[in-house]
């Protein structure tokens, strides 16, 4: 039924009351007017009104046929009085005899679209056309019939219960409508039935309300319930219409299950070297409850009280996980025997007692054997030796065993790489470790070394174990001071004037710390410039013996100081200090001293950088002269080349040169070429030096003639040096002559080499200067 539809009922509710009284004779609004006028005067008639009975239409009735009629009580039945029709379905749905006044309907209605309908009827004089009667307002009302089958609303219907509730728990609620008239008939009332379900549930028939009937239904036996409901409208009677509707029922868990183990002995096995953590096996007691009714721990209980084995709950599967705790070893046990308990976590007595809640099974768990490698005594090693100890000095014995029935003897040894210097030394067979070398704790404190156990025999197993030997100290550093002391002395200073604070350091490292001791050193005569306070806190003051200091007595004076330690055997060391004497500020600072030090330090970095440039600057040029250098050379020996091609088409040619004195003839002959070749400038050099020390010797001289052979052996030898193809003279002219040389060398214009067609090498030498010529003279 739609909104509209509900409307129209209401309205229809609040004006029934007029129409259940019978006939309805008169308005009473039209009664009034009428009472009104009869007071006016007793000549006047009194005037009556419309007459009609209720009118109903039966709803789908689709016969043309009078519902009701509307009359004036004017009308004499002499058709002079016509009536007419309007409102709802005026002319289309209801007509109106206008001479009679009886209503009429024309087609079928729906009840449920419209309910009622409300129209004006009016009755006029068909002559004057003048109302007889005032405009009235009238309702038909479509009358119901059982055209509609009720529906259930709200669905699906899904609903859950604990199981094992009592008879008579309240499941769930459906609910039905029908389209029908509620007010008119059975047409409307509904009636609740179970056709599916019992006898586990049932109906109120008349609210739809759902409630158990069987007790103690169990969810292990049957989770899900599916019941099937009718509702029938007529109050179920014969001819009603009927709907069906599902209610699923699901049975909620609550813990009335305990957990029960299907075996009463587990077995497992594990590797005696499996590490701890290890997973030894699973196993499950079973539960039929669910979620957190299910949830269950595990303990072990060990027979043994070995604790070797824990037992954690996988969450998901509510397995109980058995975990090695401790390490197994075959020799010392090989078999496990536990019990174990499951347990619920969440127990609800209303169901079962708490005992109910608990299982108990047995585990069995066997060790396997392996071949494990060598066993140290202890998982580290840490000893201590002095550091003064001697090379062969025992530090200490370390110990592992082969704990395998086999007991393979073992053999040790220590890691090269945990000590590379060969500091200490191990005996292969007994495991004893000796110094192997001088110790100094200055400079390693300690050593972490590693050491090897093996197994001699079988697969030759081996396991390693730390050691530390920490090298305890020796009192073997003399004390120092702690820093180079700069102290300076006012020239104003007074007596018991503190000059500087100062302090020691050692490299040794006593258990106590250190004690260090400041004093003079002993001397017959008192120095009586300075003075050394011991503080008793390893610092010492130096202070002034007595007063007014000045640079023009002493620019600087000399204190020796003994510093000594309290180790055993006492070390003692001296320590010269220099204290210069300055012309303070009045704040007593030493402003030359900064300026001193910040000077030197500038000159310093200057003569480095300047040196620094200097370098740079000499290997810029020498690179320079050295690629000049070498292009130089490249390119004369490019020429030299092209030359030896031209010289190679000269024959070879026989020089002689003649002593006059002696008449001694010497062959010069042009060898072949070496594949080593001089230079040019070598000979020009050589040749050079020789002639500027010619004028000291003559002819006879056996250095001169040595000197001739010497310069024919290279021509012979070097092909670079004169002569070549042509014949040249040479021959001494004597000394200290005025006209000087008469040598046709000394011609510029004619040289017979010149006068052939081709070059037949470089130019030759002018021997003319033996006797006080000049370097510049010497042409080449």
């Amino acid at each position: 039924m739609d909104n509209c539809s509900v409307l129209h009922v209401l309205l229809m509710i609040s004006i029934m009351p007029g129409w259940l009284g019978g006939d309805l004779i008169i308005s009473r609004k039209q009664h009034e007017i009428r009472l009104s006028k009869v007071s006016r005067g007793s000549h006047l008639r009194m005037r009556r009104g419309w007459i009609w009975s209720q009118i109903f239409v039966e709803e789908e009735d689709p016969t043309p046929r009078k519902i009701g009629q509307l009359k004036s009580d004017y009308d004499t039945g002499d058709f002079t009085i016509k009536y007419i029709l309007s409102g709802e379905g005026a002319g289309e749905i209801f007509i109106i005899d206008e001479y009679t006044g009886d209503i009429h309907s024309l087609q079928p209605l729906d009840r449920e679209l419209k309910p009622f309908y409300i129209l004006q009827a009016q009755a006029i004089n068909r002559k004057s056309k003048q109302p007889i009667e005032p405009e009235s307002e009238f309702i038909i009302k479509v009358q119901d019939i059982n055209d509609n089958a009720p529906e259930f609303i709200n669905e699906p219907y899904v609903s859950s219960i604990p199981e094992m509730c009592p008879t008579g728990t309240t499941v769930i609620q459906v609910t039905a409508t029908d389209a029908d008239d509620p007010m008119f008939g059975n047409n409307a009332k509904l009636i609740y039935s179970i056709l599916q379900g019992e006898p586990y549930f049932s109906v109120e028939p008349k609210t739809g309300i759902i409630v158990t009937s069987w007790p103690d239904m169990d969810r292990e036996a049957r989770e899900i319930y599916l019941v099937v409901v009718q509702v029938k409208d007529m109050l179920g009677l014969n001819g009603g219409y009927s709907a069906t509707t599902t209610v699923t029922i699901s049975l909620m868990d609550v813990n009335d299950n305990g957990p029960t183990f299907q075996q009463n002995l587990y077995t497992f096995a594990i590797s005696e070297s499996a590490p701890v953590g290890t997973t030894v096996g699973r196993i499950m007691a079973d539960d039929s409850d669910v979620g957190l009714n299910a949830k269950m721990n595990y303990s072990l209980e060990d027979l043994e009280e070995s604790s070797t084995f824990t037992i954690q709950t996988d969450p998901d599967t509510q397995e109980g996980i058995v975990i090695l705790a401790q390490q197994l070893d075959y020799e010392s046990k090989r078999r496990f025997v536990i019990a174990v308990e499951a347990f619920n976590e969440n127990i609800d007595t209303r169901f079962l007692s708490e005992y109910e809640f608990h299982d108990r099974t047995t585990l069995k768990i066997t060790v396997t054997n392996v071949d494990e490698p060598p066993i140290f005594s202890e998982t580290s090693y840490s000893w201590k030796v002095l550091e003064s100890a001697q090379i062969g000095t025992q530090v200490g014995t370390i110990y592992a065993r082969d704990t395998d029935t086999a007991n393979n003897p073992i053999r040790y040894s220590i890691s090269k790489s945990s000590d590379t210097r060969q500091m200490f030394r191990i005996d292969a067979s007994n495991g004893t470790v000796y110094v192997a070398n001088h110790l100094d704790r200055e400079t390693t404190a300690w050593y972490n070394l590693t050491i090897i156990a093996r197994e001699i025999r079988d697969d030759q197993l081996s396991s390693s174990v730390s050691l530390l030997i920490t090298v305890l100290d020796v009192n073997d550093n003399v004390p120092t001071l702690s820093q180079d002391y700069q102290p300076y002395v006012c020239e104003d200073t007074q007596a018991g004037e503190l000059i500087e604070l100062i302090s020691a350091t050692d490299a040794d490292d006593p258990v106590d710390g250190h004690h260090f001791y400041f004093s003079m050193i002993p001397d017959k005569h008192i120095n009586p410039n300075f003075t050394i306070r011991d503080n008793q806190d390893n610092t010492a003051s130096i202070l002034a013996r007595r007063s007014t200091f000045t640079q023009h007595d002493h620019t600087h004076y000399h204190l020796p100081v003994v510093i000594r330690d309290s180790g055993s055997p006492i070390l003692s060391s001296t320590t010269t200090l220099t204290i210069r004497v300055c012309a303070c500020q009045p704040t007593g600072h030493c402003p030359s001293d900064g300026v001193e030090a910040q000077a030197l330090s500038l000159d310093v970095s200057m003569q480095i950088l300047l040196g620094l440039s200097v370098c740079l600057i000499t290997l810029a040029v020498l690179s320079t002269l050295m690629l000049a250098v070498r292009k130089y050379k490249t390119l004369r020996q490019e020429k030299m080349s092209t030359q030896e091609l031209e010289t190679e088409e000269f024959s070879e040619k026989i020089l002689s040169f003649t002593v006059p004195e002696s008449s001694q003839t010497v062959p010069l002959r042009h060898p072949r070429r070496r594949e080593r070749k001089l230079c040019r400038e070598e000979v020009t050099t050589s040749i050079r030096m020789s002639l500027r020390h010619s004028h000291l010797i003559g002819p006879e001289d056996g250095v001169f003639q040595q000197f001739i052979i010497d310069r024919l052996a290279e021509a012979d030898e070097d092909p670079y040096v004169p002569p070549f193809d042509c014949v040249h003279t040479y021959a001494f002219e004597g000394t200290g002559s005025i006209t000087g040389s008469l040598s046709s060398l000394e011609s510029v214009t004619f040289d017979p080499c010149l006068s052939q067609t081709q070059d037949a090498g470089p130019h030759l030498l002018r021997l003319s200067p033996w006797l006080g010529a000049t370097d510049d003279e010497i042409l080449f």
